[in-house]
């Protein structure tokens, strides 16, 4: 099976100190990003460890498609214990760090215990270094990305980095790279504001052994050449078929359906986005560069999650206010997902929805933890109460659209996704839409056994694309017999590569105290929804409580 290569750089930012872990085993046996990080992290990260501890690990992966010039291939991992969920979560991003990160020839990377100073962590294919920074303190993303370029003759495309928000520890502060770009669910940014780290470096120039075979230049070809809607619109391509299967959150959730979405659709998205955008090596190109004339505004996106945060929910029919909205939480460092419905939720209490202005107002004090932002920070499920509002989350993570309600099987999928309500763990909502061929799509309404088997089969798809890494809009160039091409594996055994991820992150979160009560704790009600939590199960292999059973992952995490 085809694996990423290199060693575990293993960093205590404490003692200053970085030393190379032979892993060669963990990676022939989980290929490379989000799979070696969650088998690192399970070895090596105690279960009751405190998200906010010293003893948390960060781990930055990679996979061997980074070693390739493949479209759908300019994204990287992720992992560490969440400070939102308080589970072992893996979290992805796009841009173009991944290259520089495998120039260092580096495997993987570690980031453990917390440094007295704030601190610039330089990684380099010759070794680690250490740089207090405390001008850097409270500084913005685009500062230190500047101070990057000017101190080090690094852009934005070598480095991540935290703004305000993860210094103060928000618990859904983001991991930003190439400047706009965000390792977004789950609060990592938090974890890296914990241990005091504000940037770390990445650059080099170590070459690959892995090679590739004549597929990877067919895929290149047919990206390019592809005339997909997303290329113009990105993912607000979805914003009006969402709204019309009343599957687009609105107004904290008491609604299903926005009568503005029209002002805030993909064409509109369109009509501001003014040069292409892309990933690293990607000819795909459906990043939205964006650019609002009348005020000068330019931001990326916003994609459709934050369309449906920052608007829908939000109730704000002004694509320039959402874009300004996009662009606070690129700056101060924030997901804008768990933002957007934060902030939706404060609108609710105090029935001032629409309001733009306040809107900002709260981003920034967010961030920052002043005021009543010191409350939303800590995110929903922590906050409901105290707001008196419906506490809209899943293993307190918020929700993104694709609303569950709508779409029962995605419905489901939130509910047993290890990272909560998070719509990429398996994009089941592709079938329900259906975004997919019709021949393979699902009835929106109920959830069967045959459902519940295609929500494992999807997640263990996800998780494997997640080792490889390969982007999730590859789903309509990738088929089973071009994955089992680049990977030199039968389809088969890559999806049990994917399942046995899935497991080791349960069964570490098992160890937390995640189990079925914790799937079933959902804010509405799904028709079937137990009888396929009981399927998913079986079908896992796991008890009716939802745990893994120890001779299922005892072989992966031994020592």
């Amino acid at each position: 099976m085809r694996h990423i290569e290199g060693p575990l750089v293993s960093i205590d930012v404490g003692d200053r100190t970085a030393t190379e872990v032979d892993i060669d085993g963990v990676l022939s046996s989980f290929v490379g990003g989000r799979g070696v990080a969650t088998r690192l992290a399970a070895e090596r990260i105690p279960t009751d460890a405190d998200p906010f501890g010293a003893e948390n690990r960060l781990y930055l992966t990679t996979g061997p498609m980074q070693a390739s010039q493949m479209s759908f291939t300019g994204r990287m991992n992720a992992t560490a214990v969440s400070p939102l969920t308080d589970g072992l979560l893996s979290s992805n991003a796009g841009g173009f760090l991944s290259r520089n990160v495998t120039g260092t020839g580096a495997a993987a990377v570690e980031l453990v215990g917390a440094s007295d100073e704030l601190l610039a962590v330089h990684v380099r294919e010759d070794g680690v270094t250490f740089e207090e920074v405390p001008a850097l303190a409270g500084a913005e993303v685009p500062e230190v990305v500047e101070w990057a370029d000017e101190e080090h003759g690094l852009n934005a495309e070598h480095t991540i980095c935290i703004g305000p928000a993860g210094e103060n520890r928000v618990r859904f502060a983001s991991i930003m790279t190439s400047e706009s770009r965000a390792f977004g669910r789950g609060g990592l940014g938090a974890v890296l504001g914990s241990k005091n780290v504000k940037v770390v470096t990445f650059d080099g120039d170590a070459e690959s052994s892995v090679e590739f075979p004549a597929e990877a230049s067919e895929v290149h070809r047919e990206a390019a050449q592809s005339d997909n809607v997303m290329k113009r619109q990105g993912t607000t391509s979805v914003v009006d078929l969402g709204n019309e299967m009343e599957a687009f959150p609105t107004r904290y959730f008491s609604e299903r359906s926005f009568e503005g979405h029209e002002a805030i659709n993909g064409d509109v998205v369109e009509s501001k986005k003014y040069r292409k955008g892309t990933c690293s090596a990607c000819a795909f190109a459906c990043k939205l560069p964006t650019r609002d004339e009348e005020s000068g505004l330019e931001t990326e996106g916003p994609e459709y999650e934050t369309v449906m945060a920052f608007g829908g929910n939000c109730a704000v029919d002004d694509m320039v206010e959402i874009m300004r909205s996009n662009d606070l939480c690129d700056r101060y460092g924030l997901d804008t997902i768990s933002c957007g419905d934060t902030t939706a939720a404060y609108l609710s209490a105090e029935d001032e929805f629409g309001n733009t202005e306040l809107v900002h107002e709260l981003v920034e004090k967010i961030a920052h933890r002043e005021g009543v932002g010191d409350t939303l920070a800590e995110g929903i499920d922590r906050c409901h109460d105290e707001l008196g509002v419906e506490n809209w989350t899943a293993k307190g993570m918020e929700f993104p659209a694709h609303d569950g309600r709508a779409l029962n099987g995605q419905g489901l999928g939130f509910a047993t996704s290890n990272r909560g309500a998070d719509h990429m763990y398996s994009t089941f909502y592709a079938y329900e839409y259906p975004l997919v061929e019709r021949s393979e799509g699902f009835d929106p309404e109920g959830v069967t056994a045959e459902k519940a088997e295609k929500l494992v089969e999807s997640e263990n798809l996800r998780a494997f694309e997640d080792c490889g890494v390969v982007c999730r809009f590859s789903r309509d160039t990738l088929s089973p017999e071009t994955f089992e091409a680049l990977f030199d594996a039968d389809f088969e055994d890559l999806l049990s590569v994917g399942a046995r991820v899935v497991s080791i992150e349960r069964a570490f979160n098992n160890e937390r105290g995640f189990d079925r009560s914790a799937d079933a704790d959902m804010p509405y009600d799904i028709p079937g929804f137990e009888a396929g939590l009981d399927h998913y199960y079986e079908r896992r292999g796991w008890t009716e409580e939802g745990v893994v059973p120890d001779s299922q992952i005892s072989v992966d995490i031994a020592d």
